[in-house]
């Protein structure tokens, strides 16, 4: 078993300008998964930068806060308890739209590898 404390992960800027909490990852933890679990936050007014992830989908999982995400040509706001799917080679990033830091799991298929993402204006 492996048990983890989001709080106790340290954080890191993504390539995107998020701040991550890296929770799962295969690689790192030797497990056999055919996903990476990953904590973003976003302070209010900010985004992330666009960019895809050529070969993974990925799933966030709103936990806190107000977000508008933008994949490829579409446009939804997203607050807790909501999903937003984002497939393979889509453009994608998010902004936060509320008052509070918008939080949110990130769920990578395949595993996020750094190789795989581009950033992109």
């Amino acid at each position: 078993m492996i048990r983890k404390n989001i709080q106790e992960e340290a954080p890191f800027t993504a390539g995107d300008d998020t701040l991550i909490r890296e929770v799962l990852h295969p690689v790192n933890d030797g497990l056999g998964l055919n996903y990476s679990l990953a904590y973003a936050t976003l302070e209010p007014g900010k985004a992330s930068r666009p960019h895809v992830l050529r070969s993974s989908s990925e799933v966030y999982i709103i936990r806190r806060g107000r977000g508008r995400a933008f994949i490829g040509e579409e446009v939804a706001e997203a607050g807790p308890g909501e999903v937003v799917f984002i497939p393979a080679g889509a453009r994608q990033y998010i902004e936060n739209v509320g008052e509070e830091p918008l939080e949110f799991w990130c769920i990578v298929s395949p595993p996020w590898n750094g190789e795989d993402e581009l950033l992109v204006d």
